[in-house]
């Protein structure tokens, strides 16, 4: 009898040890990928059309020469041409500043010739610009300086390069308006861009001039 029981247990030691060796209990799982992981596939462009000048532009950063006057022209000149003054753009605009022969008129300047290959009457055309572009904002720098406008801080500086963007009359409308008024050049530079891109500086040596020439 002990035998028989003795392999009776065996027997069964075999059958239970084979049973677990030729089954495997699975057990379904779900795995849950936190929101953090999450890919959205159905976002939106971060880079519009009008937008792909600014965004290229932010990878260059212009040398900073200060917070005074030749550190805003030098600024603003690095934004236009890279600071080059044989510069013409696939629009016709001039120079290091990048100047339309109208504007060029309207300060005596005729020649665009003679303007490309004169750095000093581009820094003298440059600089009479800004105080013709004072006198003409004098009243809307005055009202606006140290404001904020959907999120940029309006100061004199930014006001006279958005002009040099876009024109004093466009400035006016933009700064009336609060911020409705934001035309883009056809490179995708705003005036909103450039109130916030060059801001901040000192340009108080350079005298507003009505009907200014070089």
């Amino acid at each position: 009898m002990k035998r028989w029981i003795g392999f009776i247990l065996h027997l069964a030691m075999i059958v239970i040890l084979t049973s677990f060796g030729s089954y495997t209990i699975t057990k379904k799982v779900d795995y849950k990928v936190p929101d953090s992981l999450k890919v959205d596939l159905s976002f939106e462009s971060l880079v519009q059309p009008d937008s792909v000048e600014v965004l290229k532009d932010a990878l260059i950063d212009p040398p900073f020469l200060g917070n005074a006057y030749n550190g805003f022209k030098e600024a603003l000149a690095f934004k236009e041409s890279q600071g080059r003054y044989d510069v013409v753009n696939t629009l016709g605009y001039l120079g290091k500043y990048q100047f339309g022969l109208s504007t060029l008129n309207l300060m005596g300047v005729y020649n665009a010739k003679d303007f490309l290959n004169d750095p000093i009457l581009q820094e003298r055309t440059f600089e009479t610009n800004i105080a013709r572009n004072k006198w003409i904002l004098r009243r809307d720098i005055k009202r606006f300086n140290g404001k904020r406008i959907r999120g940029v801080v309006i100061t004199e500086s930014g006001i006279l390069a958005a002009a040099h963007l876009a024109g004093a009359g466009n400035v006016k409308k933009y700064l009336r308006s609060y911020g409705k008024n934001d035309v883009a050049d056809a490179y995708g530079s705003s005036i909103s861009y450039y109130m916030r891109k060059f801001a901040g500086f000192d340009i108080s040596t350079i005298e507003q001039k009505r009907n200014a020439k070089v």
